[in-house]
């Protein structure tokens, strides 16, 4: 399988997509541009942001949750207008924002990590309820959050690491006992960055370095790889009507000289229907 572009403005980070299932609309990142972008048919859109942002998730038709290098913020859709929420490590200027998705209990997972992913230096919190609590640290680049449809698991990654972990979760979303290996990939030459899960509870995940991403059954055996133009493959996420299209987001970050294909945005009918992100309660 091989995805075709979507959108043709290269990021050089791209990150986060999220497809907002009452708008029917695409939203993502580009961390190290300071951006958010979308599309409305043959309308781009770009919103500045000032400080490296990262994910998203959809509160009403009209509003998003993004998390930035100092907070998360309500973002009003048609006026670009922004108000923080909390506070996210904001007075740790080393440290950004990362990989991020809404439970299924309508909190929101986010990771932080350092600016230049120095060792350790990140973590993974959860928002809930208004309040801010940290859930795993020492991370280096946390990745993959997104959780099983029973919503009894949740997934993440350390990229640098190589390793998706599988953490169960008690009935109100909250880790339970310690955190599994669910796919060691710490021999590969790419690293496990981004994932979803479908509607059968597969993951998939974008793998950094792999121009790909790969799609794994509930026991972590290997099912099936799309191929994206992109090297660094970052992000996915389901969409479309049906929401059977896959959108991946890739960057240029740290490539000397970029193909003209990294950085896109892409998509794939994927055959697989992916499942509608809950919505953040605030």
């Amino acid at each position: 399988m091989r995805a075709e572009v979507f959108d043709n403005r290269p990021c050089e980070l791209g990150e986060g997509p999220l497809w907002h299932p009452e708008r029917g609309q695409l939203f993502w990142f580009d961390i190290l541009g300071h951006r958010l972008l979308s599309r409305q048919g043959d309308r781009a859109l770009d919103w500045a942001l000032g400080e490296c942002a990262s994910a998203a998730g959809w509160v009403d038709r009209d509003t998003l949750l993004i998390a930035t290098e100092s907070g998360l913020y309500r973002f009003d859709i048609p006026s670009g207008a922004r108000e923080r929420v909390v506070p996210l490590e904001a007075d740790t200027p080393a440290t950004r924002s990362n990989d991020g998705r809404a439970d299924p209990f309508g909190g929101f997972w986010i990771g932080t990590m350092g600016k230049r992913a120095e060792p350790g230096l990140g973590a993974i919190y959860r928002f809930h309820r208004g309040e801010v609590v940290k859930l795993h640290d020492r991370i280096t680049i946390p990745n993959s959050i997104c959780f099983a449809p029973d919503g009894r698991s949740a997934y993440f990654a350390d990229t640098r690491a190589g390793v998706v972990f599988r953490q169960r979760l008690d009935t109100g979303g909250w880790p339970e006992g310690a955190a599994e290996v669910f796919v060691d990939l710490s021999g590969e030459a790419f690293g496990p960055d981004g994932s979803v899960t479908d509607a059968d509870g597969a993951l998939w995940n974008a793998q950094w370095g792999a121009g790909r991403v790969a799609r794994y059954l509930p026991d972590g055996t290997l099912d099936r790889v799309v191929a994206v133009g992109g090297a660094h493959s970052s992000c996915p996420a389901f969409g479309g009507a049906d929401l059977s299209t896959l959108y991946v987001t890739t960057a240029r970050e740290g490539i000397v000289a970029p193909d003209p294909g990294d950085g896109l945005v892409y998509r794939v009918a994927a055959g697989i229907r992916g499942r509608a992100e809950p919505r953040v309660l605030l």
